[in-house]
């Protein structure tokens, strides 16, 4: 079978290579493979490709990255370079770096390397690096003088580390996707929750240590085979994450076992915190993220936060759209499961904003006048242009969740109330009706009405829409819950509910090969948005605390930023419930460590949802006239 990575990061491997006939890059380019010293004497592993035409000289478009700069040798060629195609055709020289400890670069490997503060002349970190690098590039190389770098995911933290106290000459830089804090919102933890099956999926593949450099990895003793199993079936089989450690990892990947041992917002995740360092910026900063990223809608939003707090007046953009993880950088993108976004959103995005933006920086084009955030709206399908994101001029609305599963909208607080249901850990609530092992990428937008029709999912919607509601910006939740146990996971979801009379869709298989998926759109529940608050940490990420058995308690987090119009005659719903399996880790209802939790742990619990008067359970929405 496939390694889950191989599908989880399919999106960021289609982003490094676009499609293109090899023999383009030969005919127009000459490849060199250098190790490049950085200030402590490692040397890292580069590959350089530089156009043929030596009429002018060429800024740098440099990605530097721990999956591979594959394929290695100097006559072995990428099948395509740069960001898009445009990139490659237009000419620039291209630099590809494996970072330290990775591949066929020496050093010693760091998850998400730390930032060091203070330096001295020999500390490094990623910063260190992209400045040497760019240092030796410049000094080698007849450029003209300017450096650009992208990078997607993991790649994307290269990038936003990068860009901290930056080489003069390192003028234009684009996150995307970029791993940011990875205990509080990105890839592996959400609000202390652990992202069970992408964790393990990628780490299956990624964690292995690599004591010498490498061309291949990982080497085939690696290679694990984890039977035909589905995942709910799989996860729920093999217990906590230090029995997935023990039957799999043999404590062999230090990774995993880091995300097992430091389970509180510890020195080990606050030293991984990339937001607190990014001040002063001074390249141009082009921040891009998909609303619909599986794995990471977290990190370009706050990554931009962080930029408009710490760097203010600095030539920053962010732009969001409707994409999985990565998407933006496929030839061809204008569908997602069976929401259709009208036109190629990927095409549209390349070619007017990301290679206008470099071009201006790195060649001297004409600036693109790219707004502060450029946003795709969702159930309209538009790009919206706004000075500031979240929007300043967007207004607060109140959802009310209240008796008889209603969704109250901005009304007057409902009177007190409340519902209950069971919470089993040994038959959570699965986040998908797929009987796949790998996380699909469509779960972001699947419809919820397998879960709507659960015990123990809470469900409250508005009636049909009398009138178009365009939501924009954060979800505050705020509940108000009470459990029979000490520890609860709480997961809130925001849905579009379409209208019953809608005619049935059919949707191409993904892989262009298999049979259409027949869609029925009446009364389907789409996601939109959905997070979980590991409840021991609704007070504090480092300090986590018990509930007390049956006392009402306040729970407040965030789910990530929405861009959509509720066209009139859908409905809104929010849906609330305890688990969400396997893509977060059961919680076991105890006060425990969940990563060496025992079966015994494992309890039944009774969980309330309270509302009534302004401190009741209620979701506070940004909206847009």
């Amino acid at each position: 079978m496939l390694n889950p990575l191989l599908l989880l990061l399919s999106g960021v491997l289609t982003a490094q290579a676009p499609t293109q006939p090899p023999s383009y890059v030969q005919e127009h380019y000459t490849k060199q493979e250098v190790q490049i010293p950085m200030r402590d004497g490692v040397k890292l592993f580069t590959s350089i490709y530089v156009p043929k035409d030596t009429a002018q000289s060429y800024p740098v478009m440099m990605q530097r990255t721990p999956y591979s700069v594959a394929p290695y040798g100097p006559e072995a060629f990428r099948r395509g370079l740069g960001p898009s195609k445009r990139f490659m055709e237009e000419g620039f020289i291209f630099v590809f770096q494996d970072v330290r400890g990775r591949m066929m670069s020496e050093g010693t490997f760091l998850e998400v390397t730390p930032h060091r503060a203070v330096k001295g002349p020999r500390d490094v970190d990623e910063s260190t690096d992209t400045f040497d690098t760019v240092e030796w590039l410049v000094k080698h190389f007849p450029t003209n003088g300017k450096v650009g770098l992208w990078g997607i995911s993991y790649p994307g933290f290269y990038v936003a580390a990068g860009m901290i106290d930056a080489h003069p000459a390192l003028v234009a830089v684009s996150p995307q996707a970029p791993v940011t804090d990875i205990f509080a919102g990105d890839d592996d933890h959400h609000n202390g929750a652990l992202f069970l099956s992408q964790a393990f999926g990628f780490q299956t593949f990624f964690g292995w240590p690599r004591p010498e450099p490498t061309t291949v990895w990982p080497p085939k003793e690696h290679q694990l085979d984890l039977g035909p199993d589905d995942g709910y079936r799989f996860f729920l089989r093999h217990g906590s994450p230090a029995e997935l450690d023990a039957t799999f990892f043999k404590g062999e990947v230090r990774s995993w076992t880091d995300l097992v041992e430091h389970d509180t917002y510890d020195d080990y995740w606050k030293s991984r915190n990339l937001r607190p360092h990014l001040r002063d910026i001074k390249p141009a900063v082009l921040t891009v993220g998909g609303f619909f990223d599986d794995e990471d809608p977290f990190g370009p939003l706050q990554v931009d936060r962080a930029l408009a707090r710490q760097s203010p007046g600095k030539d920053r953009h962010l732009v969001m759209g409707p994409w999985f993880h990565g998407g933006w950088a496929a030839p061809q993108y204008r569908r997602l499961g069976h929401v259709d976004f009208g036109s190629e959103v990927s095409q549209y995005y390349q070619d007017t904003i990301e290679f206008p933006f470099f071009m201006h920086h790195l060649k001297g084009a004409p600036d693109p006048r790219l707004p502060r955030a450029m946003i795709f709206e969702t159930g309209v399908n538009h790009w919206q242009r706004y000075e500031a994101w979240p929007p300043k001029e967007a207004t607060p609305l109140t959802l009310f969740l209240q008796e008889q599963g209603v969704l109250g909208l901005g009304t007057a607080a409902p009177a007190p109330g409340s519902e209950a249901f069971v919470s089993d850990p040994a038959r959570p609530v699965p986040y998908t009706q797929r009987a796949e092992l790998d996380v699909s990428r469509e779960y972001v937008v699947e419809d919820q009405r397998f879960a709507a029709r659960r015990p123990d999912v809470a469900v409250f919607q508005t009636e049909p829409l009398t009138a178009e509601l365009r939501l924009a910006g954060p979800i505050e939740v705020h509940l108000r819950v009470s459990t029979t146990g000490t520890d609860s996971d709480w997961i809130v979801k925001l849905i579009d509910v379409y209208p019953d009379n809608l005619p049935d869709l059919e949707v191409a298989a993904a892989d262009g090969k298999g049979p259409a998926e027949h869609v029925k759109l009446g009364a389907m529940q789409q996601l939109l948005r959905g997070e979980v608050m590991r409840g021991k940490f609704r007070n504090s990420l480092e300090r986590p605390e018990p509930f007390t058995p049956g006392q009402p308690t306040a729970v407040d987090f965030t789910l990530n930023d929405v861009s959509h119009t509720y066209k009139t005659g859908h409905r809104l719903m929010v849906q609330v419930q305890c688990s969400w399996f396997p893509l977060v880790d059961r919680n076991p209802q105890t006060f425990v460590q969940i990563g060496h939790a025992q079966p015994s742990d494992y309890q039944k619990a009774t969980q309330k949802i309270h509302w009534g008067g302004l401190d009741g359970s209620r979701l506070v929405v940004g909206v847009l006239k």
